[in-house]
């Protein structure tokens, strides 16, 4: 196919995916979604990644992005794109918590290249329970809310990680927080993350229905009413410490926040738009009843503080469009307000109506968008006109 037979806009029809951890209503509530079958929607991909690969109208045809990708891929994902990444490189998301993920990490590209080697070598099944490494690829992200979205990023500062671990003085853990309070530094308090993650026995059992008991004592506080929540959902598991360890935040609709790779994390409730590298690679630290490889979270956690001034993504300011610049090149993320906008394509790209109608124009071309849908655009189609009732989310990549 050439540049000359693609359209320049193409809606697209994506796959939900229904993880546990998912809303009932969000989808439907916020953009009319149904849900006819009552189960949970926890997340709807708009991309190419061979586990929910969206799909495009063309001719009247439903067919894989994957597959008009390939037929085009120079015009469709533009030519430095294509030679920079040799596929779409970045991964949008709608995504719904009504319970919890579990806290994770995402591996840096070298790390995610050699993890990945070594699991093919050794011949352990993609689908394998013990598998850390899907692809060799890394997964820095961004979520931007859509309703108040809690969740939590980075290591807190250590002397406030010591300062709640102390309110809370819990007998079992006497020694190790001792160990903290005496090498304040990366190596202890990995150290410290490390021997959280392997307590298991009474030592545990004591220890967590310590914390328990303090977090039902001080329900005013946010740390410890998460701590209760997270309980109900995942009793017993050494992740109901992570409050103690990592920064709370909630974010207010229209808020966003970056995770870098080697950054522990987890979503907690809400909705929001996610964009992250086109990637599965998680590690798992708790909060799930999943295999969690502790040497390999370990090796890949960056044990250092998260200031509290850099858990927020302030947007730079283009008039009343928000550019929400990230360090890495696998995609770009902005919101367009209500209006008319002359925008181009330096690489392919993908349209979602946030709030109401959008109309897209170039030439003889248009497309019409309802609150909820998207579409996707060409690195072709150049020049284009973008005519929105409401907010509308622009995601593409740095070429």
């Amino acid at each position: 196919m050439s540049s000359r037979d693609l359209p320049s806009f193409l809606s697209m029809q994506n796959p939900i995916q229904g993880y546990d951890w998912g809303s009932h209503d969000a989808l439907t509530t916020l953009f009319g979604i149904p849900n006819p079958a009552g189960k949970p929607q926890a997340e709807l991909w708009m991309g190419a990644h061979p586990n929910g690969c969206s799909e495009v109208v063309l001719a009247g045809q439903a067919q894989k992005l994957s597959t008009l990708i390939e037929s085009a891929p120079a015009a469709v994902l533009g030519e430095a794109t294509q030679a920079r990444f040799g596929s779409l490189p970045f991964l949008f998301k709608v995504l719904c918590a009504e319970k919890a993920l579990s806290i994770q990490v995402h591996p840096s590209k070298a790390q995610a290249e050699a993890g990945f080697a070594k699991e093919e070598a050794a011949g352990i099944s993609p689908k394998a329970a013990n598998r850390n490494y899907k692809d060799p690829n890394h997964k820095p992200e961004l979520v931007f809310a859509l309703t108040p979205y809690q969740a939590m990023n980075g290591f807190r500062a250590i002397p406030a990680i010591l300062a709640l671990f102390e309110r809370v003085k819990l007998s079992a853990l006497a020694e190790l927080v001792a160990a903290l309070a005496a090498s304040q530094n990366e190596a202890g308090l990995q150290h410290f993350f490390h021997q959280l993650l392997v307590l298991e026995g009474a030592r545990k059992e004591e220890a967590l229905a310590g914390l328990l008991a303090f977090a039902a004592a001080h329900q005013d506080e946010e740390t410890f009413a998460l701590v209760t929540s997270l309980a109900a959902q995942y009793p017993g598991d050494v992740g109901l410490f992570s409050p103690l360890l990592l920064n709370v935040v909630t974010l207010q609709p229209g808020q966003a926040m970056y995770l870098d790779a080697c950054t522990p994390h987890a979503y907690v409730r809400g909705t929001g738009l996610e964009i992250m590298a086109n990637s599965d690679n998680v590690l798992r630290a708790g909060l799930t009843p999943k295999y969690i490889d502790v040497a390999e979270l370990l090796a890949c956690t960056r044990c250092l503080p998260k200031p509290d001034d850099q858990i927020l993504l302030a947007p730079r300011m283009e008039g009343a469009v928000q550019h929400f610049e990230v360090p890495v090149p696998d995609f770009t993320f902005s919101v367009y307000p209500a209006g008319e906008h002359q925008l181009t394509t330096t690489s392919a790209e993908i349209l979602f109506a946030i709030d109401e109608a959008v109309i897209l124009k170039r030439d003889d071309d248009t497309l019409r968008l309802e609150k909820g849908q998207s579409a996707f655009i060409p690195a072709a189609t150049g020049r284009y006109q973008l005519l929105a009732e409401g907010r509308v989310a622009r995601a593409g990549n740095r070429c």
